[in-house]
């Protein structure tokens, strides 16, 4: 991987992280079509780090006030607090993307990077954000956030393990069926990524040390880490302006727009579904 390679995925990192429309798509995507070689999920879950940085920088305040009420709550305090549900909404709700993750990784690796897949998941989750956004009630606030919600929104987030499927698309659907308003699914979705992003990171820049030392890969991974920070922190302030005033179908358009597109280059024969892997 050279520079310019570095800074394209970066782009791609930071704009796509936190727009429902799968960041993970996107790097598999470009390389596929650009000649390059696909970098793995491996790569991908490291420079996730940059964007896990700008959520942690852009909810500090939400995120210490999750942690604060959270931890008061061991030792028998502050039960009913809205930051403390919310703080066990976030700890119920890794769990099922962390279990999965760790059962799938496999195949989250390998058969799944398939492009037929991509197009496909493309086009099922811009669906169900449709009905999503249509048949939920969206009456439900921040303050409203109870333990239980994790789960539900936790099992969403968890289909994101499909490439395609789009973390914060899938976790905002789940929010939005689960009756949270726009802003608020929004933000459930933000703040449930840090601990299983932030920890698939750090997993995957351990197991991948030698290749980013070794390989000629560190410099490029370094920068693509730092775009994907200050990409990521603007799409999250554009995010949450947008999506109060526009809701989600533009970005539901876009996906089944771009997986029919793919699934038309793939019949034809202009792409492989494995372009870009090598084995």
């Amino acid at each position: 991987m050279d520079l310019a390679q570095g800074v394209v995925y970066g782009l791609l990192q930071g704009l796509t992280e936190f727009l429902p429309i799968s960041s993970t798509a996107h790097i598999r995507i470009a390389p596929a079509l650009l000649g390059w070689q696909d970098p793995g999920a491996g790569f991908t879950a490291v420079i996730q780090l940059g964007t896990v940085l700008a959520v942690l920088i852009y909810f500090a305040r939400d995120l210490g006030k999750a942690l604060t009420a959270w931890t008061k709550t061991l030792t028998g305090q502050n039960q009913d607090a809205p930051d403390a549900r919310m703080g066990w909404a976030i700890f119920w709700g890794t769990i099922p993307i962390v279990v999965l993750g760790f059962l799938g990784q496999k195949w989250i690796k390998g058969e799944l990077r398939s492009l037929w897949v991509i197009a496909t998941t493309l086009i099922v989750m811009g669906i169900l954000m449709a009905v999503a956004e249509y048949v939920g009630k969206k009456h439900r606030l921040f303050a409203s956030v109870q333990a239980k919600d994790g789960w539900i929104v936790g099992a969403w987030q968890a289909l994101a393990l499909i490439p395609g499927m789009s973390r914060s698309g899938s976790s905002i659907t789940g929010a939005l069926f689960a009756g949270f308003d726009r802003a608020t699914a929004a933000r459930f979705s933000f703040l449930l990524s840090v601990p299983s992003v932030l920890a698939a990171g750090l997993k995957e820049l351990w197991t991948e040390r030698h290749n980013l030392l070794e390989g000629g890969n560190l410099t490029p991974t370094i920068v693509a880490t730092a775009v994907s920070f200050v990409v990521g922190y603007a799409s999250i302030a554009f995010l949450m302006k947008f999506i109060q005033k526009r809701g989600i179908m533009p970005f539901v358009a876009y996906r089944i727009a771009l997986g029919a597109l793919l699934i038309l280059l793939l019949a034809n024969g202009t792409l492989s579904p494995m372009a870009g892997i090598v084995k």
